[in-house]
């Protein structure tokens, strides 16, 4: 090895004196960065020493060819021959050629190697050299260790040699010290037992109990061990009274408790007996707990005082600008009567009863189903028994638990502040999660979530009647407000037509109607977000799959929202009940307000607090939910029947004035006509006053063109169709007869007036269907009474005046032309003296009037 290092400067003139050495070969040398050429100086290394690539030999079986210049039976002579004998001269020249090639190559090769491996070989040489100096250090140390060995097991052997006939003897004497020790424990037992049981060490003396008890038993034949049995027996049985009577006080702390069970178990005590005694002292706790709580909870008021506190409590936050501000509430809010509030009273159950419960039921099953399942009660099937016991014993007093919290969640009437009964709740129901892992199987951990799903749900239900109260209490301070001075509709339309004093007013309909909309929407909002606490993140519960679906679907936006809406057209038709005196009674202002309300939830309300609660929410449409359109449609089927209704109240009144009017005057004995009649003025200044006050809610809508004589319209005594002067003549008994003829005639082709029809949401159709309401009441009242000359006349004048004002009110003008014109034709049929007022005569009148 020290032969083949070339140490020192040696190494460049050995490199220089190699064959083949050359200024090429030290190019190729310096040239590191080539890894092609390293790969193949490296493969044909690895070939020429029979490597494979993971540098171990390859196992191929050894070429024997002589001609192999690669194999080891390689014979230069044989293969010289060879070449002879088969090559020519070329042929031979050529593999000279190639084989010089490749003796450069390999020398070339083994220079570079030698080259970058020159201090590896040197490392090599010098860890061989230490290698050497280090083995022989180990050899004197491995010559002197075995040496002493040798040493060791000769003194072993004299020891042995010298000691072997005491060492039967010996070990004789021990197994004779054994047992005497053995017999002295057990003559012993009684006293050392009476000792443990006056100092209280009741453990050890059932140690020291069992630990004698086979042999006592096994040799209770001797006189000697069944006395020393029999002393046992006697003051274990006193023991196991005391640990029966220890049990029985329930003084003890639970630790002492189950270290009592535990020992009695061991003392062979029935299980089931001691799993009752367990139960019963447990119960007796538990129970003073829940009587604790049953202290705190009191009767509550009345459901009126409830209820009037709720309203207020839920109205006090959305009463700025509404109309309820001014009215007077009660500045108190009726607390719940309980010394603690529900999150105090929860935290308190939970704290006492449930900790004291999970702490049963740990030391319930350490005792007797866990150490059950080990040792000599393994056999006798305790754990089965303990665990139906335990279960029936946590349901029955989870059933009291519950029945006294769900007993103070329903005293939680107030729905001002929300949270405190939700952190309640979340308390209640994280806490009970440790039963779970307590006790697998058990049925608490759902009732409770049921109790959690039943407050959420009546929660929901208190808040849906706090918004109907709200609502209603807010309807009736709109009527309070209609009925104040300041909103008369006479004052309204003074100046002819509707003047400042009736749209700025302080109590306006606009500004009643955007009050009222504001403050009931910024109510659902505020109850919406009270609500949406019992799905906030922070909230185990909120997970259940109850909370994440039914309770946002069906209970918020079904149970909550939607019932809101559908009361609040519900209540608003129930206004149109015009039986008795309850339709009666209801303001037309109010009416018209409601109908507005109800057509702008219609047109956006609706879709706007449905989509609010569906993305505040996240409602998932899983069940089926009451559509957008149904509520519009039921909203607008609402603002329709009240519209309509409000047409046929002031149609009524008027239509009130005009009969009486008609039936309190005596048409033949009346004299002759000098201006229009007070009733006629009334009519057309309250009709005005009805339009200034639709106008108010209510766009115009759409008129057909009037003609240019409009309020100039005359009218015949018979017909538009008939020449006064044709009949005023020939007026004989038999022409009433040919008159009625033609005017049926007439009637035929005439344009069929439907009184009572449903009115569009504008001005103008509203104002027709009053119109068309008044004169045709007016039209049936004449046809019932006879008139003489100034009757007629009279109608005649009438009649004028009206058509000099009602055309501008309604869609179609001819509409009141052939009302008018049917009235005034009617009341000349039953004329006994049909003798008409001349047209100017009339003209000045109306004018003068």
């Amino acid at each position: 090895m020290r032969s083949s290092v070339l140490p020192g400067c040696q190494t460049s003139t050995f490199l220089k004196n190699c064959p083949g050495y050359s200024m090429d070969a030290e190019a190729v040398v310096s040239e590191d960065s080539c890894p092609d050429r390293k790969r193949r100086m490296h493969g044909m290394l690895k070939l020429y020493y029979g490597l494979n690539e993971e540098g171990k030999a390859e196992e191929e079986a050894q070429s024997l060819d002589p001609c192999d210049i690669n194999g080891p039976h390689f014979d230069p002579e044989h293969f010289l021959n060879k070449l002879r004998r088969e090559c020519s001269l070329a042929e031979l020249m050529d593999q000279e050629t190639c084989m010089v090639k490749q003796i450069r190559s390999l020398d070339s090769d083994m220079q570079t190697l030698v080259y970058e491996n020159y201090n590896k070989f040197i490392s090599a040489t010098d860890t061989i050299r230490k290698m050497k100096n280090d083995f022989k250090k180990m050899e004197d140390e491995m010559d002197c260790l075995s040496a002493n060995m040798s040493a060791i097991t000769d003194f072993s052997a004299r020891i042995s040699g010298t000691l072997q006939d005491q060492h039967a003897q010996i070990t004789k004497l021990s197994g004779v010290h054994t047992l005497l020790r053995k017999l002295q424990f057990l003559f012993e037992l009684p006293a050392r037992l009476n000792k443990c049981l006056e100092m209280q060490a009741y453990a050890q003396a059932v140690r020291s109990h069992r630990l004698a008890r086979c042999v006592l038993q096994q040799y209770s034949h001797l006189p000697s061990f069944k006395g020393i049995q029999d002393d046992c027996h006697a003051i274990m049985d006193k023991l196991a009274q005391e640990l029966r009577q220890k049990f029985r006080d329930g003084g003890s702390s639970a630790k002492d408790l189950s270290e009592c069970v535990e020992l009695l178990l061991q003392l062979d005590e029935p299980a089931e007996e001691l799993c009752d005694k367990f139960l019963s002292h447990a119960r007796s706790r538990l129970e003073s707990d829940l009587q604790g709580l049953e202290a705190e909870i009191r009767p509550y008021p009345s459901a009126s005082a409830v209820k009037d506190a709720s309203v207020h409590r839920l109205s006090s936050p959305a009463s700025t600008g509404s109309p309820a501000a001014s009215s007077p509430k009660a500045s108190a809010i009726f607390s719940p009567s309980s010394n603690t509030d529900i999150l105090e009273f929860i935290d308190r159950g939970c704290n006492e009863f449930v900790s004291s419960l999970c702490l049963v039921i740990t030391s319930y099953q350490e005792l007797f189903v866990s150490h059950a399942q080990t040792g000599e009660l393994a056999s006798k099937n305790i754990p089965q028994m303990a665990n139906a016991k335990l279960h029936a014993f946590v349901d029955d007093l989870a059933a009291r638990y519950f029945s006294l919290v769900e007993r103070r969640i329903q005293e939680e009437k107030g729905v001002g502040d929300n949270s405190l009964l939700v952190r309640a709740l979340d308390r209640f129901h994280r806490r009970l999660q440790a039963v779970t892992k307590l006790l697998p199987g058990s049925s608490v951990p759902s009732k409770g979530t049921e109790i959690v799903i039943r407050a959420a749900t009546e929660r929901v239900k208190q808040y849906l009647a706090a918004l109907q109260s709200f609502y209603m209490d807010s309807l009736t301070d709109v009527r309070q407000a209609l009925a104040t001075p300041r909103l008369s509709v006479a004052s309204a339309s003074v100046g002819g037509g509707g003047g400042p004093s009736g749209r700025d007013g302080p109590n306006s309909l606009p500004e009643l109607l955007s009050s009222l909309s504001a403050s009931i929407l910024n109510q659902i909002k505020s109850v919406l977000a009270s609500v949406h606490l019992f799905t906030a993140k922070d909230i185990t519960f909120s997970n259940k799959p109850y909370f994440k679906g039914e309770f946002c679907s069906q209970g918020v936006r079904e149970s909550l929202v939607v019932s809101f809406i559908k009361f609040i057209c519900q209540s608003s038709r129930q206004f149109c009940e015009s039986a008795g005196d309850k339709g009666g009674s209801t303001p037309p202002a109010l009416l018209l307000l409601l109908s507005r309300l109800c057509l702008d939830y219609e047109t956006s309300t609706i879709s706007y607090i449905l989509t609010l609660t569906d993305e505040q929410f996240l409602v998932q449409h899983h069940s089926p939910v009451t559509p957008v359109t149904t509520l519009c449609t039921e909203a607008r089927e609402a603002a329709q029947k009240l519209l309509n209704h409000y047409v046929k109240v002031q149609g009524l009144i008027i239509s009130q004035m005009l009969r009486k009017s008609v039936e309190t005057r005596d048409w033949v004995n009346t004299i002759e006509p000098r201006n229009v009649r007070a009733v006629m003025k009334r009519v057309v200044e309250d009709t005005t006053s009805i339009d200034v006050q639709v106008g108010l809610l209510y766009e115009e809508g759409v008129r057909k063109a009037h003609s240019s004589d409009s309020s100039k319209r005359t009218f015949s005594v018979y017909s538009s169709s008939r020449q006064q002067v044709r009949y005023a003549a020939s007026y004989t008994p038999s022409a009433p007869m040919d008159t009625n003829l033609l005017s049926n005639i007439h009637k035929l082709f005439s344009e069929r007036i439907d009184i009572f029809s449903s009115v569009e949401f504008n001005k103008v159709s509203v104002m027709t269907g009053i119109i068309k309401i008044s004169l045709k009441t007016f039209l049936e009242c004449v046809r019932l009474r006879t008139f003489g000359r100034y009757g007629l006349q009279q109608i005649q004048v009438d009649c004028h005046y009206l058509q000099m004002y009602l055309w501008r009110f309604v869609s179609d003008e001819n509409l009141v032309h052939f009302l008018l014109d049917e009235i005034v034709g009617s009341s000349a049929h039953r004329c006994l003296d049909p003798a008409p007022m001349e047209q100017s005569v009339i003209e000045v009148i109306c004018e003068r009037g």
